[in-house]
């Protein structure tokens, strides 16, 4: 890998030497905690790159690879050329940039992957893989990882955090987010077997609205005391402009009976409900985070077939911003806003958002999105938050992956970050350097590790 990738100007490779060896602060991921807890160490690069990525999945299927070699039962072996093959042509796709990244920094492979090269380089990862007996957790202590937040469904037990949570053997802080999706989702035809189970894990039986509540309130307690200070939800819906607490009460009774639940009492009922969780992350402390104008599975028959995050995702309608500006002042009314960071996956959102965000205490305009995370879609993120807004304030990068590998992407944003900034310094725009490494400090590091405390 050129060790000058991205970076254009001497004030831009200045500024990545000074950014480059900071800790990574990684807020928002899907990691294992079981795997981390584990530790069991990975037999090959397939195991690693293939067995959870739906990125690698989507792009392998658009070159037109067949599903066995995607997530059927292909050896593993075949699964890697194919990727490999992929890989090799797919020029302008931030996974190239990735994978070459990630060959470079964890196994010294400096050739490019494509079809004629990955036997060879299959044979060298697995040899290293050998040798240093690469787990979860080497590659994160490897990876100059500080702390991580996981990604977690309030009815779960939070086993393996409390196990992590009790080894001192492990230095790297690994706490859970509440991820909200399965608790809002009234709609989901298993949503009553969903209550059994919030029941169940949280002690409080579900008979009723305001036990309902109550449940929430006690698995809230439960995961701030394993170090929890983010939320997350991640639904193609919004609320609507209002919402009662009767409405929402009608909803969720309803919903709890396996009833029908009609789109206008939906809306409701997500507006007092997040209204309700906002007011609770507010007297925890914790981060509210919010991916917006997403599609879940588009495509029927693979999410059918094999599930959903197996890549079958995509770009969904803006949300208008009279809703997002109801539900914020609806929050304001009722105490103020908890520290809140917006995605969207849809970029035509930035505008709105980022000038939401200069609307509002305590909003910010979050890291460019799954399929924004590119260089381009960085760049375009960083601007707009710089033009309308302050970029010494954005959040920080995170990774939203499922693989121990990934790490490779805060060093990817940290080159583009560098340029981005080392062009403004070199062009006279931003003649600061000195600021300009405090502004590097806080962006890829500082404000993440804030939030993490």
């Amino acid at each position: 890998m050129d060790s000058h990738l991205f970076l254009t100007t001497k004030e831009a490779e200045t500024l990545y030497r000074y950014a480059k060896d900071l800790p990574i602060v990684d807020y928002h991921c899907h990691l294992s905690p079981k795997e981390i807890y584990e530790d069991r160490p990975f037999e090959n690069l397939a195991q690693l790159w293939l067995g959870h990525d739906h990125y690698k999945w989507r792009l392998m299927r658009q070159f037109g690879i067949p599903e066995e070699k995607v997530t059927g039962d292909a050896p593993d072996f075949e699964k890697f050329c194919a990727y490999g093959e992929c890989i090799g042509l797919a020029a302008g796709n931030p996974l190239y940039h990735w994978t070459m990244m990630e060959l470079s920094e964890y196994f010294g492979v400096e050739e490019p992957l494509n079809r004629h090269t990955a036997p060879e380089i299959w044979e060298k990862t697995c040899q290293v893989i050998r040798e240093k007996a690469l787990s979860p957790r080497k590659l994160m202590t490897g990876s100059r990882v500080e702390k991580i937040a996981t990604t977690d469904d309030p009815a779960e037990e939070l086993t393996y955090h409390k196990l992590l949570k009790e080894d001192d053997s492990f230095p790297i802080e690994v706490t859970p987010t509440f991820r909200t999706d399965k608790l809002v989702n009234i709609k989901a035809a298993d949503y009553p077997e969903y209550l059994h189970k919030l029941s169940r894990t949280s002690g409080v039986g579900i008979r009723d609205f305001d036990s309902f509540l109550q449940a929430i309130q006690k698995r809230m307690d439960d995961f701030v005391a394993m170090g929890c200070r983010f939320s997350d939800v991640g639904i193609e819906d919004f609320p609507g402009l209002s919402g009662t607490r009767e409405q929402a009460k009608r909803a969720f009774l309803a919903a709890k009976e396996g009833k029908a639940v009609e789109k206008q009492e939906y809306e409701a009922f997500l507006f007092y409900i997040y209204r309700f969780l906002a007011g609770e992350y507010r007297k925890r402390n914790m981060t509210m985070q919010l991916h917006l104008a997403v599609t879940r599975n588009a495509n029927r028959p693979m999410f059918t077939a094999l599930g959903p995050d197996c890549g079958g995702d995509c770009v969904g309608e803006p949300i208008p911003v009279s809703r997002m500006i109801a539900l914020f002042n609806a929050v304001l009314e009722d105490g103020g806003l908890p520290d809140t960071i917006l995605y969207t996956l849809n970029p035509a959102m930035y505008m709105t958002m980022a000038t939401a965000a200069g609307s509002f205490r305590n909003l910010h305009l979050g890291a460019a999105w799954w399929f924004n995370d590119h260089k381009a879609g960085i760049e375009e993120q960083l601007r707009l938050c710089a033009q309308c807004g302050h970029l010494a304030a954005f959040p920080g990068m995170l990774t939203d992956s499922r693989s121990f590998l990934s790490y490779a992407r805060h060093d990817y944003f940290r080159r583009i970050f560098c340029n981005l900034l080392g062009e403004w310094v070199n062009k006279g725009e931003y003649p600061d350097m000195e600021s300009a490494k405090e502004v590097v400090r806080r962006v890829c590091y500082q404000n993440s590790a804030d939030r993490m405390k």
